[in-house]
């Protein structure tokens, strides 16, 4: 019964949160590490989309990027997308876009 409520729960998070998860962002053996975080945060603005990209580079140019979260903080409307780059390259473009009249709130974290 506990596990069907958990399953039950998790769905309906999936359902209602825009966040992305891509490959291995977290590893027991230390072989992924957090190399980049930060989080974003815009006000809503009657009738107005609101837009930010953000670009990430590893400064190492052999070590690729083996995850990227980007979660978001309060399971509003706003859509975040990769635009270039991602898992398998050194650097990231990513997009955050909210609905017309609103904001959003991401964390977003890079592993490698």
């Amino acid at each position: 019964m506990y596990t069907k409520i958990l399953i039950l729960l998790a769905l309906i998070a999936v359902v209602y949160g825009k966040s992305v998860i891509v490959g291995q962002t977290y590893d027991h053996s230390g072989i992924v590490r957090k190399v980049y975080e930060k989080s974003l945060e815009k006000n809503a603005i009657p009738l107005v989309k609101r837009e930010e990209e953000v670009f990430f580079e590893y400064p190492i140019g052999d070590q690729k990027i083996k995850g990227i979260a980007i979660k978001d903080l309060e399971n509003g409307l706003a859509e975040p997308s990769i635009t270039r780059g991602g898992l398998g390259f050194n650097f990231v473009n990513i997009k955050l876009k909210s609905e017309r009249g609103s904001g959003y709130k991401f964390l977003i974290e890079i592993y490698a």
